[in-house]
């Protein structure tokens, strides 16, 4: 007599059902109630949901961080490979994705990317398994750039922060996107004391403003990576404001609950960062006289329109902590930082409310302050990546001028003094 699928023993059938596809166990369970009470009988019992989670091309969560740097708690196998299957299906077929589902796929690739094992050793190329593939996910997908749907505030907040971690899609080497980002980058009136004349929410919150900060990260990246017919058409371009950039390091006998300098702040810096002229800028603010009369963004298609991007150097150091009762491991972090060995930064790092990881400094010359930048980590603590952020003046006046910048961690401090 034959042997039926029945009178395998469960071990044998969990081995075979290890071999298939998510989907195909899910279907496999909806045969009979025996097969559905095997794989969804007991919420505690996660073994073969593991197993199954383990068998697909991602990191394994037990080596996962946050992105404040702890390890991952209690994890839900099948909550997360569910999530993570459903979202495989909408960026494989965008139009598949209901409205009321938008967020959720939205922040299950966050988290994906986000929670990831970190970087043990700086001269190890140790890659994020989630990272390559939801990068080879999202490269062939149009989510990040799908223009039918009408987005809510919330949808759109999550897509730019996706768009951000991932880098430069075909569409951002276009003329006309790369002139809507200009122009809100220079947009004076996105700077205000609501939102700390930074990439923040306008609601005085603290939360990161990621439209804002995607913006930022289109107009600096277009300096860095060169519009040719090779970046335009490739497939994905590796560059420092991309993904693979976003994941922490933290050495393995590092607790980061213990360290001063959980933020990684001290080491030689490279500030690259962006102005146009001033009456221009003016011009195209209607001299910032009104919020609601429209801009003249025809000064970006200007043949002689000039956006200069610059770089300094500067080496920071620890000046001392503060605890965050809201953040307890994760104190305020001060800091100085240094150019040619003149003091010239000044500054703090600290948890937002919403989690995220800000930098706030001024600088200037012969110990005056000048400039005053607000700016967020993007991706992970201590991630290569590094911050993405505004800047203007300390006063702060009407006409003052803005700007972005991009601070990145390039080495060591070249000194052991910091003038203070």
């Amino acid at each position: 007599m034959m042997a039926k699928l029945d009178d395998l023993p469960v071990e044998v059938l969990e081995q075979i059902l290890l071999l298939l596809d998510p989907v195909d166990v899910a279907q496999f369970s909806q045969t009979c109630s025996q097969y559905y009470a095997l794989l969804y009988h007991d919420p505690e019992d996660q073994h073969l949901w593991r197993g199954l989670y383990l068998q697909q091309p991602f990191d394994d969560l037990r080596q996962c961080y946050t992105p404040l740097g702890r390890p991952l708690q209690k994890i839900d196998w099948k909550t997360h490979l569910q999530r993570i299957i459903r979202a495989r299906t909408i960026l494989t077929n965008v139009s598949a994705c209901r409205p009321e589902e938008r967020c959720t796929i939205l922040q299950t690739l966050i988290d994906m990317v986000s929670n990831i094992p970190p970087v043990r050793h700086t001269d190890v190329i140790d890659i994020s398994m989630n990272h390559v593939w939801a990068t080879a996910m999202l490269r062939g997908s149009t989510l990040l750039e799908h223009d039918e749907w009408e987005l809510s505030a919330e949808e759109r907040q999550l897509r730019a922060r996706l768009h951000t971690y991932f880098g430069l899609t075909a569409r951002d080497f276009q003329h006309e996107h790369r002139t809507a980002s200009r122009a809100f980058v220079y947009a004076m009136r996105n700077y205000k004391y609501d939102n700390d004349f930074g990439p923040f929410m306008m609601d005085g919150s603290g939360r990161v403003n990621w439209v804002h900060v995607r913006a930022i990260h289109h107009v600096m990246s277009m300096h860095i990576v060169p519009t040719t017919e090779e970046t335009e058409n490739a497939e994905f371009n590796l560059f420092p404001m991309s993904m693979p950039w976003t994941q922490s390091i933290i050495p393995r006998d590092m607790e980061l609950d213990q360290e001063q300098d959980w933020a990684g702040v001290t080491g030689r810096w490279q500030c690259s960062f962006c102005f146009v002229d001033h009456r221009e800028l003016l011009i195209y603010n209607n001299f910032n006289t009104s919020d609601t009369e429209p801009l003249h963004m025809e000064i970006f298609d200007d043949p002689d329109f000039v956006e200069v991007f610059r770089s300094i150097y500067v080496d920071l150091r620890v000046l001392g902590t503060e605890e965050d009762p809201g953040h307890p491991g994760r104190p305020r972090i001060n800091f100085g930082g240094s150019l040619d060995g003149h003091a010239v930064f000044v500054g703090y790092v600290k948890v937002t409310p919403d989690d995220q990881i800000r930098w706030h400094f001024t600088s200037g010359e012969q110990g005056n302050a000048i400039w005053s930048s607000e700016g967020v980590q993007i991706g992970n603590v201590r991630s290569k990546y590094g911050i993405l952020g505004s800047w203007t003046t300390v006063l702060h006046d009407r006409h003052d001028p803005v700007g972005p910048f991009w601070l990145w961690k390039v080495g060591e401090a070249a000194g052991d003094d910091l003038p203070v």
